[in-house]
């Protein structure tokens, strides 16, 4: 059944996380850099509020790896457990047709 399935490439995965984590990064940071100077220019106190706003992007950017590395470790322990499970299921199969025989 699973062989009629069109299989992803290799890098299809890596290219998802990659994007996922790059988005974490960049995108609190671009949003600091930009409210941050103006906040600073609006009340003159540079460089206070853009530093402010990178310490907090940098947590926020800290968050959302730590959040998306929880799921793919909880989905690549899911996929090992399943993998388990076949091989498990396949050697007891090969074992009662060798006792039948």
């Amino acid at each position: 059944m699973e062989e009629n399935k069109p299989q992803k490439a290799w890098w299809q995965p890596a290219l998802a996380i990659f994007g996922e984590v790059t988005g974490w990064i960049v995108v609190p940071i671009i949003c600091a850099l930009f409210l941050g100077k103006y906040l600073d220019e609006k009340k003159g106190t540079e460089p206070w509020y853009f530093l402010g706003l990178t310490g907090v992007a940098f947590i926020i950017s800290c968050i959302g790896i730590t959040i998306i590395a929880g799921k793919y470790i909880k989905q690549i322990e899911k996929e090992n457990k399943k993998k388990l499970n076949q091989n498990s299921n396949n050697e007891q199969r090969d074992r009662n047709n060798r006792d039948s025989e």
